[in-house]
């Protein structure tokens, strides 16, 4: 099966829109173009750090990527598209529960224009969840995977599996628990649901697990039936450093865990200092070129560690 991209991936995501409007400068409804420049300033100061941790050497360049935004971002994308390093874009609305296009059947036109190596396609995807939203979900994902391929170009799923309720339940509430003993289940099932509609992803990014077991049976379902050089980045999901880095650790040491998509924990603190005048851009900058080298050194270490 002609799927997958097997390099080391160690990906920069800050395609986030509703969060930069809402949570980073609590904008509503319509805004300007003097607040659209603002967020764009924002999203560069993000973009300059990426590329210090890469002229530093704390991240090699061929394994450094970015996700970022048409709306805010499509002049970053273009100068990173140049500058050689790999580049994605989303194509789902922000802040949806269902996964939607975020420029309906338009989506392939604004795929051309931005032009990334990977089309990027977040989905809150739980097997045991409503039928006919999962239904709609998977005709859409398969819509935006047979045309990616059809175009030579590739796809990387982030995969998000929220509990339902009554999977809660069986845990009496407990978050944690149902993360450890029943989500890796679920995301492994939601995979193999994906590929029997025909959606194929070349990456899948997944959140965080605590056992080596679980991510092996994970990778062991993205790699199946011929996909075996199918790759699965860690996804950072907004948690501390220490989670982080221990999600890091574990997966770097399975088979086809090829890398990592850490956003939020990456630039937040920073960006609110730089909002509120405590950072200046440079010394921000140099904040968010700290986090993402450091993601790269935990996950190198770990690869090393084991395979030595």
């Amino acid at each position: 099966m002609n799927v997958g991209y097997n390099h080391p991936l160690y990906i920069l995501p800050f395609d986030h829109r509703a969060a930069f409007k809402t949570g980073l400068f609590g904008l509503r409804g319509n805004i300007s173009d003097e607040q659209t420049g603002r967020l764009s300033e924002a999203k560069r100061v993000v973009y300059d750090g990426f590329r210090l941790a890469v002229e530093r050497g704390t991240v090699a360049k061929d394994c450094a990527g970015i996700v970022l935004d048409e709306e805010l971002g499509g002049d970053i994308l273009r100068d990173a598209a140049k500058a050689g390093f790999v580049t994605s874009a989303p194509t789902e609305k922000s802040g949806q529960d269902e996964f939607q296009f975020e420029f309906g059947e338009d989506f392939g036109s604004h795929i051309e224009s931005v032009d990334p190596i990977f089309s990027k396609a977040l989905v809150r995807f739980n097997p045991e969840g409503d039928r006919q939203v999962n239904r709609r979900q998977s005709t859409r994902l398969r819509q935006l995977s047979q045309y990616l391929h059809a175009n030579n170009r590739l796809f990387m799923a982030e995969l998000l599996v929220p509990a339902l309720p009554g999977q809660l339940e069986e845990f009496d509430g407990d978050q944690a628990a149902f993360e450890s003993a029943l989500r890796p289940e679920l995301v492994a099932e939601a995979m193999r649901v994906f590929q029997e509609a025909g959606i194929e992803p070349d990456v899948w990014t997944v959140e965080g697990m605590d056992r080596a077991a679980d991510w092996q049976k994970v990778i062991a379902v993205t790699r199946r039936g011929g996909r075996d050089e199918v790759g699965t980045l860690v996804l950072g999901r907004g948690e501390d450093q220490t989670r982080i880095n221990q999600w890091l650790a574990t997966a770097a040491a399975v088979p086809g865990c090829i890398g990592f998509a850490v956003g939020r924990l990456t630039f937040w603190e920073a960006l609110l200092d730089w909002r509120d005048g405590r950072l200046s851009t440079a010394e921000a900058a140099r904040e968010i070129a700290d986090r993402y080298g450091h993601w790269a050194a935990t996950f190198d270490g770990a690869r090393i560690a084991t395979a030595g």
